[in-house]
């Protein structure tokens, strides 16, 4: 693991903080966000986990125990979603460290983990990682805010254009 970087549950505090981080860099993560996941992680239904590098933030990722889309939900597949690094702390091995926690932590209690990906662009870097991870595509084509996307039909490539992928992890 990077030297200096701990890996932590969520907090009361973070909310803020992590969305004024993202918002320094123009993204939208606004801190309801945060409580929510919050409050899902009170209710068992999320666990979020930060990464902090010498003390400073530097990402996230959650995992939903009960995630929505089908094929996860009907097989008790964990999902991993919204696994965000700062620019600036990428390359550093946080995306991999924060993705072999949520792993591990999957691993107690499923044979199987799942995460989505986007299909534009913005995701290449994305796609690469959770290839090179052993995650593959679960054979039931993509989803557009989530309802399958069928043979002919035209949808918009954005976030919300996404491949399923599955990955055996040991117990």
């Amino acid at each position: 693991m990077t030297e200096g970087l701990q890996l932590r549950d969520l907090n009361g505090s973070d909310p803020d903080a992590i969305a004024a981080a993202f918002q320094r860099i123009g993204w939208l993560k606004p801190p309801a966000q945060f409580h929510r996941y919050l409050a899902e992680q009170a209710s068992r239904t999320r666990t979020c986990w930060v990464a902090d590098l010498s003390g400073a933030f530097a990402g996230y990722v959650t995992v939903n125990w009960k995630p929505e889309y089908p094929l996860f939900a009907e097989q008790s597949i964990p999902e991993i979603q919204d696994l965000n690094v700062l620019p600036s702390f990428r390359r550093r091995g946080i995306g991999t460290a924060l993705l072999d926690h949520a792993e591990a932590q999957i691993a107690r209690v499923s044979a199987s983990a799942g995460i989505s990906v986007g299909l534009h662009p913005g995701y290449n870097a994305a796609q690469r990682l959770y290839g090179k991870r052993g995650y593959i595509p679960d054979g039931q084509g993509v989803t557009y805010r989530g309802s399958h996307v069928h043979e002919g039909q035209q949808v918009v490539v954005d976030d919300d254009l996404l491949l399923h992928l599955i990955k055996r992890v040991l117990r």
